[in-house]
């Protein structure tokens, strides 16, 4: 919501600052410069993304626009759901929990969850995660190592699709500059039908400069810093079940567990331990 609104307002206030200097806005719509500047990003991400990188990069503007971040609820439900299920494993035993695990969608602790049931890689990682810490064959410190190993791997397959959308904003500018050069060339070609004309295409080639810069510094730029915030989070929140699991693994009781969990949370949305302890506990603090 808040890309939508900073769109509007950069086209806006750039816009209305141009009119207001007494500007035309009938001579900033030049499709020829769109064609020329847009075509050429386009293309550059073809030639420089693989097809999977691609697939990511489209999907992810949608995600941008409309982010769907983890609330403080929602981590208060996520810790309650990892509480609850250690409580079993330690009353029962690990092989308790092993149909919540293989099964989390019909996990009548986890299925609760819909923010976390709906992240797919996130359930995935929990569930291969507990697996291995079912199969007790592996001690704390190695799964730990295993975890960081997956968080890693997923840290870097996430950070291409900021990077990319960053390289197509540094290379707006230039684009923008192939532009202009075009239409000074078209300008020259046209330098005895009059001074009308000439200025006519002199203004056309100023709008690809002009469009170049702003689509880099106004929409593309700040469009891949979100992406990395957005990155960032995905990859904090692995963290934050990562510390649950191996908190439960070394051996501490589930309210322990999840306070590891509590605090690897960005103080934005992390919940006090009240907070928490009154959530578990299902009451209203």
């Amino acid at each position: 919501m808040f890309v939508i609104i900073g769109a509007v307002v950069v086209t806006v206030c750039v816009i209305g600052g141009f009119m207001m200097a007494g500007g035309n806005v009938v001579l900033l719509i030049q499709p020829a410069e769109f064609v020329v500047i847009g075509g050429a990003a386009i293309g550059s991400i073809l030639i420089s993304s693989p097809p999977a990188l691609i697939k990511k990069l489209l999907a992810s503007v949608p995600e941008a626009i409309s982010p769907n971040h983890f609330t403080k609820k929602d981590f208060l439900d996520l810790l309650k759901s990892f509480n609850d299920l250690f409580l079993i494993a330690q009353r029962d035993g690990l092989l308790a929990i092993e149909p919540h695990v293989e099964n989390p969608e019909e996990s009548e602790i986890l299925s609760k969850n819909k923010k976390f049931m709906a992240n797919t890689v996130a359930i995935n990682f929990f569930s291969d995660t507990m697996k291995v810490m079912l199969s007790g064959g592996v001690p704390p410190h190695e799964l730990e190592g295993l975890i960081d190993n997956e968080i890693e791997t997923y840290e870097k397959e996430l950070h291409p699709i900021a990077a990319s959308m960053a390289k197509v904003g540094d290379a707006l500018p230039g684009l923008g500059i192939v532009a202009a050069v075009l239409g000074i060339i078209v300008t020259m070609a046209s330098i005895n039908d009059g001074a009308e004309a000439v200025g006519r295409h002199v203004a056309a080639a100023l709008v690809g400069t002009f469009l170049g810069i702003l689509l880099a510094y106004g929409f593309v730029n700040p469009l891949a810093q979100n992406l990395e915030h957005i990155a960032e989070d995905k990859v904090q929140f692995m963290n934050t079940i990562k510390s649950c699991i191996i908190g439960y693994a070394k051996g501490n009781p589930p309210i322990i567990a999840v306070e590891l969990a509590r605090r690897t949370i960005f103080s934005d949305e992390r919940p006090t331990f009240s907070e928490l302890e009154a959530h578990i506990r299902n009451k209203d603090k």
